[in-house]
């Protein structure tokens, strides 16, 4: 389900490229009394656009939602994408550490420290963190100097990722946590945060093409299948 099938005239997208590109996206996103993207609206009425079930009941729509894999089967594709990225991020030279991605104010080192930031805000959440903004966002730690620092960093979230969920007695999925943009089931969340941290490795992938390099081992098509994946790369 694509959510721009769904809207008319009436409703508006806030998301970082209108936020960043557009003169007055910032001031009107924070007259909504929104604090973060992407956020659908209404006039006056918004919904956060992070759960596409909140967006279905809030567009009045008469359509299924939830996780299509499993929570078990969500860890086994994360522990693929993280191991990936481990993998693929020390293969970017050094020297493109303050390199800025394609439309986004942000730089290689920072995406490559969130692709793990976000299983390891997940982790927090799961044992009872409320789900921030500013925590997804929290820059990199100053003893991350190269990428090969930020690989083994990530190793180790991927590691606590196995170890939490070995260890965990219900893994259906079921039990509430709380996030910035409302309630959600674990299951969900760890489905977000899963195919988050899906999509910052595709990215990747496509910088290292950029920067000369072939990619050791990217994800491939098939290790997207049942996550709902934006269809754009990047931004714009």
């Amino acid at each position: 389900m694509k959510l721009k099938e769904f809207l008319s005239v009436r409703e508006i997208v806030f998301d970082s490229v209108n936020v960043l590109n557009h003169p007055t996206g910032l001031a009107d996103l924070r007259a909504l009394g929104a604090r973060s993207v992407p956020v659908l609206s209404r006039g006056t009425e918004w919904v956060f656009a992070q759960n596409i079930g909140h967006v279905v009941k809030f567009l009045g729509l008469n359509e299924a939602t939830g996780p299509v894999l499993s929570p078990d089967q969500l860890v086994a594709r994360l522990d693929l994408i993280l191991s990936t990225a481990a993998g693929m991020i020390p293969q970017m030279p050094d020297s493109h550490l303050a390199t800025e991605v394609p439309n986004r104010p942000r730089s290689y080192k920072v995406l490559s420290h969130h692709i793990f930031q976000i299983p390891d805000v997940f982790l927090d959440v799961a044992a009872g963190e409320t789900l921030t903004y500013e925590l997804l966002a929290k820059p990199p730690p100053d003893a991350l100097h190269g990428f090969a620092d930020v690989a083994a960093f990530g190793e180790g979230i991927r590691q606590r990722l196995l170890a939490w969920w070995a260890a965990k007695a219900d893994k259906s999925g079921k039990e509430e946590v709380q996030t910035y943009y409302g309630p959600q089931t674990l299951h969900e969340t760890l489905e977000r945060a899963t195919w988050h941290s899906g999509q910052h490795v595709r990215q990747w992938a496509m910088l290292l093409d950029m920067a000369g390099v072939v990619p050791d081992r990217p994800l491939r098509p098939e290790d997207y299948v049942g996550l709902p994946m934006p269809t754009n790369a990047w931004d714009g």
